[in-house]
Protein backbone atom coordinates (compact mmCIF):
# COMPACT_ATOMS: atom_id res chain seq x y z
CA UNK A 1 0.00 0.00 0.00
CA UNK A 2 1.34 3.61 -0.71
CA UNK A 3 2.00 5.37 1.93
CA UNK A 4 0.10 9.05 1.24
CA UNK A 5 0.37 11.36 3.83
CA UNK A 6 -1.27 14.78 2.42
CA UNK A 7 0.60 18.11 3.57
CA UNK A 8 -1.86 20.93 3.36
CA UNK A 9 -0.54 24.05 1.94
CA UNK A 10 -1.87 27.23 3.54
CA UNK A 11 -5.42 28.22 2.47
CA UNK A 12 -6.09 31.83 2.49
CA UNK A 13 -9.40 32.93 3.15
CA UNK A 14 -9.95 36.26 1.63
CA UNK A 15 -12.29 39.21 3.50
CA UNK A 16 -14.66 38.80 -0.05
CA UNK A 17 -18.57 39.00 1.46
CA UNK A 18 -21.52 37.69 -0.70
CA UNK A 19 -22.57 41.15 -1.94
CA UNK A 20 -18.91 41.74 -3.10
CA UNK A 21 -18.14 41.58 -6.63
CA UNK A 22 -14.18 41.40 -6.36
CA UNK A 23 -11.45 42.34 -4.03
CA UNK A 24 -8.31 44.30 -5.14
CA UNK A 25 -5.04 45.16 -3.49
CA UNK A 26 -2.50 47.53 -4.93
CA UNK A 27 0.87 47.33 -2.84
CA UNK A 28 4.40 48.64 -3.04
CA UNK A 29 6.76 46.38 -1.23
CA UNK A 30 10.23 45.47 -1.16
CA UNK A 31 10.41 41.80 -1.21
CA UNK A 32 8.06 38.82 -1.82
CA UNK A 33 7.57 36.22 1.63
CA UNK A 34 4.25 34.97 1.10
CA UNK A 35 4.43 31.71 1.54
CA UNK A 36 2.77 29.14 -1.07
CA UNK A 37 -1.16 29.20 -0.71
CA UNK A 38 -4.13 28.57 -2.12
CA UNK A 39 -7.70 29.51 -2.32
CA UNK A 40 -10.96 29.25 -3.81
CA UNK A 41 -11.17 32.88 -5.36
CA UNK A 42 -9.98 33.54 -9.11
CA UNK A 43 -6.77 35.90 -9.03
CA UNK A 44 -5.31 37.80 -11.40
CA UNK A 45 -1.79 39.22 -10.17
CA UNK A 46 0.09 41.74 -12.14
CA UNK A 47 3.79 42.66 -11.30
CA UNK A 48 5.74 45.36 -12.03
CA UNK A 49 9.45 45.46 -11.00
CA UNK A 50 10.52 41.79 -10.23
CA UNK A 51 13.12 40.88 -12.71
CA UNK A 52 14.89 37.85 -11.64
CA UNK A 53 11.72 36.67 -9.26
CA UNK A 54 10.75 33.33 -9.68
CA UNK A 55 6.66 32.46 -10.35
CA UNK A 56 5.17 29.43 -8.51
CA UNK A 57 2.02 27.64 -10.02
CA UNK A 58 1.01 24.38 -9.93
CA UNK A 59 3.75 22.10 -10.80
CA UNK A 60 5.39 25.11 -13.06
CA UNK A 61 8.24 26.94 -11.79
CA UNK A 62 9.23 29.56 -13.55
CA UNK A 63 11.47 33.25 -13.40
CA UNK A 64 9.92 36.27 -14.91
CA UNK A 65 10.86 39.56 -16.35
CA UNK A 66 10.10 43.19 -15.31
CA UNK A 67 6.43 42.43 -15.53
CA UNK A 68 4.28 39.67 -14.94
CA UNK A 69 0.86 39.23 -15.19
CA UNK A 70 -0.95 35.64 -14.41
CA UNK A 71 -4.59 34.25 -13.29
CA UNK A 72 -4.79 31.73 -11.36
CA UNK A 73 -7.93 29.66 -10.91
CA UNK A 74 -9.99 28.46 -7.91
CA UNK A 75 -7.55 25.93 -5.65
CA UNK A 76 -4.06 25.80 -7.32
CA UNK A 77 -1.51 26.04 -5.31
CA UNK A 78 0.75 29.50 -6.09
CA UNK A 79 3.49 32.12 -4.97
CA UNK A 80 5.77 34.20 -6.09
CA UNK A 81 9.47 33.82 -4.18
CA UNK A 82 12.29 36.09 -4.24
CA UNK A 83 15.15 34.03 -5.62
CA UNK A 84 17.25 36.23 -8.04
CA UNK A 85 15.21 40.05 -7.70
CA UNK A 86 17.47 42.84 -6.44
CA UNK A 87 14.25 45.16 -6.85
CA UNK A 88 13.12 47.01 -3.78
CA UNK A 89 10.78 48.64 -5.72
CA UNK A 90 7.57 45.98 -6.44
CA UNK A 91 4.61 47.46 -7.45
CA UNK A 92 1.81 44.42 -7.40
CA UNK A 93 -1.98 44.67 -7.93
CA UNK A 94 -4.23 41.49 -6.65
CA UNK A 95 -7.76 41.36 -7.71
CA UNK A 96 -9.64 38.34 -6.53
CA UNK A 97 -13.42 37.54 -7.63
CA UNK A 98 -15.20 34.32 -6.79
CA UNK A 99 -15.27 31.19 -9.29
CA UNK A 100 -19.21 31.91 -9.45
CA UNK A 101 -18.85 35.35 -10.21
CA UNK A 102 -19.29 34.98 -13.89
CA UNK A 103 -21.48 32.49 -14.33
CA UNK A 104 -25.43 31.11 -15.27
CA UNK A 105 -26.72 32.08 -18.85
CA UNK A 106 -24.79 35.50 -18.58
CA UNK A 107 -21.85 33.53 -19.69
CA UNK A 108 -23.14 31.88 -22.25
CA UNK A 109 -23.46 34.52 -24.55
CA UNK A 110 -22.17 34.52 -27.27
CA UNK A 111 -19.76 37.77 -26.64
CA UNK A 112 -18.78 36.08 -23.07
CA UNK A 113 -17.08 33.01 -24.99
CA UNK A 114 -13.73 34.01 -25.16
CA UNK A 115 -13.98 35.06 -21.32
CA UNK A 116 -15.70 31.68 -20.64
CA UNK A 117 -12.64 30.03 -22.14
CA UNK A 118 -10.41 32.18 -20.08
CA UNK A 119 -11.68 31.26 -16.55
CA UNK A 120 -11.87 27.60 -17.58
CA UNK A 121 -8.25 27.57 -18.72
CA UNK A 122 -7.09 29.48 -15.80
CA UNK A 123 -7.97 26.25 -13.72
CA UNK A 124 -4.41 25.55 -14.94
CA UNK A 125 -2.78 29.54 -14.44
CA UNK A 126 -2.16 31.20 -17.16
CA UNK A 127 1.15 33.53 -17.51
CA UNK A 128 0.62 36.25 -20.22
CA UNK A 129 4.00 37.86 -22.25
CA UNK A 130 4.94 41.46 -21.67
CA UNK A 131 2.88 41.96 -25.32
CA UNK A 132 -0.64 41.30 -23.85
CA UNK A 133 0.34 42.94 -20.61
CA UNK A 134 0.85 46.34 -22.21
CA UNK A 135 -2.59 45.80 -23.72
CA UNK A 136 -4.30 46.04 -20.32
CA UNK A 137 -1.14 48.28 -18.28
CA UNK A 138 -3.77 51.49 -18.62
CA UNK A 139 -6.77 48.93 -17.56
CA UNK A 140 -5.10 48.31 -14.38
CA UNK A 141 -3.83 51.84 -13.86
CA UNK A 142 -7.88 52.64 -14.30
CA UNK A 143 -9.47 50.15 -12.30
CA UNK A 144 -7.35 51.55 -9.12
CA UNK A 145 -8.33 55.00 -9.49
CA UNK A 146 -11.69 54.31 -10.67
CA UNK A 147 -14.37 55.55 -7.98
CA UNK A 148 -17.45 53.89 -9.03
CA UNK A 149 -17.74 50.33 -8.33
CA UNK A 150 -20.09 49.69 -11.34
CA UNK A 151 -17.22 50.83 -13.46
CA UNK A 152 -14.72 49.22 -11.83
CA UNK A 153 -16.31 45.96 -12.40
CA UNK A 154 -16.88 47.19 -16.18
CA UNK A 155 -13.11 47.37 -16.17
CA UNK A 156 -12.25 44.12 -14.47
CA UNK A 157 -14.65 42.77 -17.74
CA UNK A 158 -12.89 44.52 -20.00
CA UNK A 159 -9.47 43.53 -18.71
CA UNK A 160 -10.66 39.65 -18.75
CA UNK A 161 -11.99 40.47 -22.22
CA UNK A 162 -9.02 41.74 -23.49
CA UNK A 163 -6.92 39.16 -22.37
CA UNK A 164 -8.95 36.30 -23.29
CA UNK A 165 -8.62 37.24 -26.98
CA UNK A 166 -4.69 38.05 -26.58
CA UNK A 167 -2.64 34.80 -27.99
CA UNK A 168 0.41 35.85 -26.22
CA UNK A 169 0.39 33.90 -23.25
CA UNK A 170 1.20 30.11 -21.80
CA UNK A 171 -0.38 27.83 -19.55
CA UNK A 172 1.28 27.04 -16.00
CA UNK A 173 0.60 23.60 -14.24
CA UNK A 174 -0.11 20.88 -15.95
CA UNK A 175 -3.47 19.13 -16.64
CA UNK A 176 -3.00 16.27 -14.42
CA UNK A 177 -1.85 18.41 -11.49
CA UNK A 178 -3.86 21.01 -11.74
CA UNK A 179 -6.88 18.26 -12.16
CA UNK A 180 -8.49 19.78 -14.91
CA UNK A 181 -11.48 18.65 -16.60
CA UNK A 182 -11.48 17.54 -19.70
CA UNK A 183 -12.37 20.18 -22.33
CA UNK A 184 -11.61 18.96 -25.47
CA UNK A 185 -14.15 20.34 -28.49
CA UNK A 186 -13.51 16.65 -30.11
CA UNK A 187 -16.16 13.84 -29.00
CA UNK A 188 -13.24 11.36 -30.21
CA UNK A 189 -10.46 13.13 -28.46
CA UNK A 190 -12.23 14.14 -25.28
CA UNK A 191 -12.95 9.94 -25.18
CA UNK A 192 -9.11 9.58 -25.41
CA UNK A 193 -8.06 12.16 -23.00
CA UNK A 194 -10.73 10.66 -20.67
CA UNK A 195 -9.20 7.08 -21.01
CA UNK A 196 -5.71 7.96 -20.66
CA UNK A 197 -6.41 10.28 -17.57
CA UNK A 198 -7.56 6.84 -16.02
CA UNK A 199 -5.04 4.58 -16.92
CA UNK A 200 -1.80 6.88 -16.96
CA UNK A 201 -0.31 4.32 -14.87
CA UNK A 202 -0.90 1.32 -17.01
CA UNK A 203 0.62 0.39 -20.32
CA UNK A 204 -0.86 2.59 -23.05
CA UNK A 205 -0.81 0.95 -26.77
CA UNK A 206 -1.57 2.90 -29.43
CA UNK A 207 -3.77 0.37 -30.99
CA UNK A 208 -5.72 0.04 -28.28
CA UNK A 209 -6.56 3.69 -28.31
CA UNK A 210 -6.62 3.89 -32.08
CA UNK A 211 -9.53 1.50 -31.09
CA UNK A 212 -11.81 3.18 -28.82
CA UNK A 213 -12.28 5.76 -31.40
CA UNK A 214 -12.32 2.55 -34.25
CA UNK A 215 -9.60 4.61 -36.19
CA UNK A 216 -6.39 2.63 -37.61
CA UNK A 217 -3.68 3.37 -35.97
CA UNK A 218 -1.62 5.56 -38.01
CA UNK A 219 -4.97 7.73 -38.88
CA UNK A 220 -5.42 7.99 -35.44
CA UNK A 221 -1.64 9.31 -34.37
CA UNK A 222 -2.46 12.08 -37.62
CA UNK A 223 -5.90 12.97 -35.97
CA UNK A 224 -4.71 13.32 -32.80
CA UNK A 225 -1.51 15.45 -33.02
CA UNK A 226 -4.01 17.89 -35.22
CA UNK A 227 -6.55 17.92 -32.95
CA UNK A 228 -4.57 18.41 -29.58
CA UNK A 229 -0.90 19.72 -31.18
CA UNK A 230 0.93 16.67 -29.52
CA UNK A 231 1.83 13.22 -30.30
CA UNK A 232 0.22 10.63 -28.32
CA UNK A 233 3.22 9.83 -26.75
CA UNK A 234 3.87 13.48 -25.72
CA UNK A 235 0.83 13.61 -24.11
CA UNK A 236 0.65 10.45 -21.94
CA UNK A 237 4.43 11.17 -20.54
CA UNK A 238 2.86 15.27 -19.55
CA UNK A 239 0.32 13.10 -18.10
CA UNK A 240 2.40 10.94 -16.20
CA UNK A 241 5.02 13.59 -15.27
CA UNK A 242 2.31 15.89 -13.61
CA UNK A 243 0.48 12.69 -11.55
CA UNK A 244 4.04 12.46 -10.26
CA UNK A 245 4.68 16.25 -9.59
CA UNK A 246 1.31 15.52 -7.40
CA UNK A 247 2.81 13.38 -5.40
CA UNK A 248 6.25 14.71 -4.99
CA UNK A 249 4.03 17.79 -4.18
CA UNK A 250 1.54 15.93 -1.58
CA UNK A 251 2.96 12.56 -0.31
CA UNK A 252 5.48 11.00 1.45
CA UNK A 253 6.19 8.67 -1.52
CA UNK A 254 9.51 7.78 -2.07
CA UNK A 255 10.43 8.71 -5.88
CA UNK A 256 11.03 5.15 -6.85
CA UNK A 257 7.54 4.98 -5.68
CA UNK A 258 5.81 7.50 -7.69
CA UNK A 259 8.11 6.42 -10.77
CA UNK A 260 5.98 3.03 -11.08
CA UNK A 261 2.84 4.26 -8.76
CA UNK A 262 2.86 6.90 -12.07
CA UNK A 263 3.23 4.32 -15.23
CA UNK A 264 6.75 4.44 -15.57
CA UNK A 265 9.10 0.99 -15.60
CA UNK A 266 12.66 2.50 -15.28
CA UNK A 267 13.80 4.74 -12.92
CA UNK A 268 16.63 6.35 -14.50
CA UNK A 269 14.03 7.13 -17.35
CA UNK A 270 11.47 8.50 -14.88
CA UNK A 271 14.51 11.06 -13.51
CA UNK A 272 15.40 12.03 -17.11
CA UNK A 273 11.79 12.66 -18.43
CA UNK A 274 10.85 14.76 -15.65
CA UNK A 275 13.88 16.75 -15.64
CA UNK A 276 13.39 17.92 -19.14
CA UNK A 277 9.65 18.58 -18.64
CA UNK A 278 10.28 20.58 -15.24
CA UNK A 279 13.79 21.90 -15.42
CA UNK A 280 14.82 19.59 -12.77
CA UNK A 281 14.91 16.31 -11.03
CA UNK A 282 12.33 14.85 -8.81
CA UNK A 283 14.13 15.45 -5.99
CA UNK A 284 15.01 18.83 -6.30
CA UNK A 285 11.16 19.38 -6.87
CA UNK A 286 10.01 17.99 -3.76
CA UNK A 287 12.62 20.10 -2.45
CA UNK A 288 12.17 22.95 -3.63
CA UNK A 289 8.46 22.78 -3.34
CA UNK A 290 9.10 21.98 0.68
CA UNK A 291 10.89 25.50 1.30
CA UNK A 292 7.61 27.31 0.21
CA UNK A 293 4.76 24.59 1.90
CA UNK A 294 3.63 25.96 5.39
CA UNK A 295 1.63 23.24 7.24
CA UNK A 296 -1.63 24.05 8.94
Amino acid sequence: MNNREDSPIITEITPLKVQDSFYMVDRQKETFDYPIHKHQEVEINFLEGCQGARRVVGDSIEQVGNYDLAIIGPGLEHTWEQYECRSHKIHEVTIQFSADLLSGTFMEKSQMQPVRQLLEQARSGIAFEVSAIMKVYSLMQDILHEQSGFYRFIKLLTILYELSVNDHYHLLASTAFAQSPVTADSRRVRRIEEYINQNYNREIRLNDLAALVEMAPTAFSRFFKQRTGRNVTDYILDMRIGHAARNLVNTSMTISEICYDCGFNNLSNFNRIFKNRKGCSPKDFRANYKKYKVIV
